[in-house]
């Protein structure tokens, strides 16, 4: 079977609701890019075509997108495909997960989306509770978590570190709020696809993260999903060389998003939900400055005890960044945060000889003043806030 043609990309006001399952075609078309899977393919597909049987109440399709694969990957799921009547089968010459996802999604009459790794590493019990959103209309985009509280997952300290590392990074520098980038378990509805897809640029392995974060900018919601994840030992993935393309892939959006390329505005009017979190210039963004600055007012203190104040700051400062998102989490206003209160910190000893607790009040004056400059900025750019 070969594709078909995308749909047009409609610009009227996007409407959500309820799925209608009594459609003829499949309500669900759940991707499957594959590189010489040979070895497990066939017990993976079968696996996951009976899940799917006796679990999903409505009809599915299930696709294997082969990327020029050398061994009997293809030959596999072909055989498979005359067997299964939900399987169907597509081949591309080039070697990329996001060409692979992006074409297969624009051209499927599914209306909900979804893919997963060949090697099926996520506990499939996860995949009804990442649907049910999208199919109810409560949410645009659904992904799994690996590192959520309540998420089982097993793997290797320098994937774990890496992972963590990379999430850690992309929250602080895009402002991220979902917590897992690169979980191989993600969904969509087909509606919000055909609007976002023309903006993702990358054919890679950034692909997955780059749709998310222009989701999350058009005032979308994504709705997470803890799993279990179990490694591949197997897995023929380069973990450094993908964390290194993907920051290359984050360097490029920031620069897009920067320039305009994506047009957010637009996106946010046409498809984006009323807003849930507070937006620059907002009440609430002022409160939660003050209560990020107290956070690294005490980590400061903690660490103030053992090192020098312009050491101490910056450790807090990276320390409180990792673990707790600030209010405005972008590269400039960190920068400012640790100019500001280096400044006043390497300043105080000219004036008086400051104890610890005139260390934090000047510290958390210099952050809360940086915040502040922010709300008023907000203010002007958001009059009716």
């Amino acid at each position: 079977m070969t594709l078909t043609e995308s749909r047009p990309v409609l610009h009227q006001r996007l409407q959500r609701s309820p799925i209608d399952a009594r459609m003829s075609l499949p309500v669900l078309d759940i991707t499957l890019p594959v590189f010489n899977e040979e070895i497990r393919l066939e017990e993976n597909l079968r696996r996951l075509h009976a899940h799917l049987t006796s679990t999903f109440p409505h009809t599915f399709r299930i696709t294997v997108a082969d990327n020029a694969s050398t061994d009997k990957t293809l030959r596999i799921a072909e055989r498979l495909a005359r067997e299964l009547p939900e399987l169907m089968v597509v081949r591309f010459q080039q070697r990329a997960r996001g060409n692979a996802l992006r074409r297969v999604w624009l051209s499927s009459p599914a209306p909900v989306l979804a893919y997963m790794e060949a090697d099926l590493s996520t506990d499939l019990s996860a995949l009804a509770p990442l649907l049910a959103p999208l199919l109810s209309g409560h949410s645009d985009l659904a992904i799994g978590t690996r590192l959520a509280r309540t998420s089982h997952s097993y793997r290797g300290a320098p994937r774990e570190f890496i992972s963590r590392g990379y999430n850690a990074v992309l929250r602080t520098v895009l402002g991220a709020g979902f917590s897992d980038a690169q979980s191989g378990f993600k969904a969509i509805r087909a509606d919000v696809a055909q609007r976002l897809l023309p903006y993702v640029k990358d054919d890679g392995w950034f692909f997955d993260t780059e749709l998310l974060v222009i989701a999350e900018r058009s005032g979308l919601r994504v709705h997470e999903v803890p799993v279990d994840w179990a490694e591949d030992p197997n897995s023929s993935v380069d973990v450094v060389r993908t964390a290194l393309a993907d920051l290359r892939g984050m360097a490029r959006l920031t620069r897009d998003l920067a320039r305009g390329r994506v047009p957010v505005s637009r996106l946010r009017r046409e498809i984006g939900r009323e807003p849930t979190t507070p937006q620059a210039g907002s009440p609430w963004q002022g409160i939660r400055a003050v209560a990020w600055t107290s956070v690294y007012a005490v980590v400061f203190l903690l660490v103030r005890s053992f090192m020098d104040p312009l050491t101490s700051n910056l450790a807090a400062l990276a320390c409180t960044t990792f673990a707790a998102r600030p209010p405005n989490p972008r590269p400039l206003t960190l920068g400012l945060t640790l100019l500001v209160s280096s400044l006043a910190l390497a300043v105080l000893p000219l004036i008086t000889t400051p104890g610890r607790w005139l260390e934090v009040a000047a510290l958390a004056g210099a952050s809360i003043a940086v915040h502040g400059g922010g709300y008023l900025a907000g203010r002007k750019t958001n009059p009716c806030s």
